[in-house]
């Protein structure tokens, strides 16, 4: 039996073919932490003693999740960080640069690379056809100190959808409907691999929204087979040498197919306060929405941004709402400014605030009040996760945000678009 997206880069990490259930130790292409993670990380290399790096230029040390910081205790953190990367020759990407799960396919992952990440949304980094996932400080450390760390090889789930998307509906779409169908814990330690000619004519945006979302099905990578997309993203990024294609055997052993067709999805909101909690658009009732989110390292790209700016052009948002934008990396936000998106979006009211993760895990920029509801671009919608236990988060897509933007209720970008 030939091999799956999972089981084939973990083999070529063992010098040894490997299949499902076996637990193995990997040699690791690329590590990240951030500010929330790093800290506890390096505390963990100074116990073993054991401040160093394998592979300098390939550990990423981000400051995203505050950035900058709002408060002494995060400035302290991200000293700890700065400080461990002179020490080591660990790579800083400091305030500004942008959230760690853009830059790092941005800058430093490629296809068939291990990734692993003190943060769960590394899985983001399947996209570009990278086994990438997400691992405790600990477990991260270890693997930064030594290039290696160990895993169990997972089963793999097969998302096959064919057919064309309807208008107005995206990959957020998709995914949030993928994940309303397996439930938040369907996927747990499994691999999610996404396939068919609908996957195949996505843009890498649109990839790295479905592979940054596996997770919340308790996904531990969500991968997508390497092609001319995976190449056009790289040599847009002045990576092409770094392509190569990898893909599934035609006989590899999944342990299931999910079929879907695209041109069933509707536009997808994910209600609070768990993100298989999810309703169509024509299932939902007049609901008022204080805040709308753009941004993250789900749907913080350039062409998120753009779609928000086509249903804002020449348009202001309702009086009672606030529109916060982050564009997910420095490159984002400087391509937004050349080609007059953000321009576009400060139009029409939005408040736009420097590359990183912002409001989306409650730190600052964007803390919610009791008993207020946003709607957010982002990936996650559990009960305080934007700072405030007593509010609500409803997840969507950046056109559904910009539509609720305009009117101030939870809206149907079709009535818009």
């Amino acid at each position: 039996m030939g091999q799956t997206l999972a089981e084939k880069i973990i083999s070529t990490h063992c010098k040894r073919s490997v299949t499902a259930g076996e637990i193995v130790v990997v040699n690791v292409d690329v590590c990240l932490t951030q500010d929330g993670t790093g800290p506890l990380a390096i505390s963990q290399l100074k116990e073993l003693d054991m401040e160093i790096a394998k592979n300098p230029k390939k550990t990423v040390l981000f400051i995203d999740h505050a950035a900058p910081s709002s408060k002494k205790e995060l400035s302290n953190d991200h000293i700890k960080l700065r400080d461990f990367a002179k020490k080591t020759g660990c790579m800083l990407s400091d305030i500004g640069e942008g959230v760690c799960h853009q830059v790092i396919n941005e800058s430093y992952v490629k296809p068939g690379d291990i990734l692993i990440g003190a943060d769960s949304h590394t899985c983001t980094g399947g996209a570009l056809c990278a086994f990438s996932t997400g691992m405790g400080s600990t477990d991260v450390a270890v693997g930064i100190a030594l290039g290696k760390t160990w895993m169990r090889v997972p089963e793999t789930i097969q998302i096959r959808v064919t057919g064309k998307l309807q208008k107005s509906v995206y990959a957020k779409d998709l995914i949030l409907h993928i994940i309303g169908l397996i439930g938040a814990d369907g996927a747990t330690y499994k691999a999610l691999e996404f396939s068919g000619d609908t996957i195949e004519g996505m843009s890498m945006s649109e990839r790295l929204t479905l592979s940054n979302m596996a997770v919340e099905a308790g996904a531990k990578a969500g991968l997508i087979a390497s092609d001319e997309k995976t190449r056009e993203f790289l040599k847009e990024n002045r990576r092409e040498d770094d392509y190569a294609r990898v893909a599934p055997d035609d006989d590899a052993g999944y342990e299931r197919t999910i079929e879907i067709d695209a041109g069933s999805v509707r536009p997808t909101i994910s209600f609070p306060h768990t993100v298989d909690n999810v309703k169509t658009i024509d299932e939902i009732k007049d609901i008022k929405i204080d805040q709308v989110f753009i941004g993250t390292c789900t749907n913080g790209r350039a062409d998120d941004l753009r779609i928000a700016a086509q249903i804002l052009c020449r348009k202001h948002i309702h009086k009672d709402v606030r529109l916060i934008v982050v564009p997910a990396s420095k490159k984002v936000y400087l391509d937004a400014i050349r080609d007059g998106t953000i321009e576009m979006l400060v139009e029409a009211g939005a408040c736009v605030m420097a590359p990183g993760c912002g409001a989306c895990l409650g730190v600052h920029e964007g803390v919610l009040g009791d008993g207020e509801s946003c709607l957010s671009t982002q990936n996650r919608n559990f009960r305080g996760r934007m700072g405030n236990p007593n509010a609500e988060i409803y997840l969507a897509s950046p056109a559904c945000a910009a539509a609720t933007a305009l009117s101030g209720r939870i809206t149907d970008p079709r009535e818009v678009l």
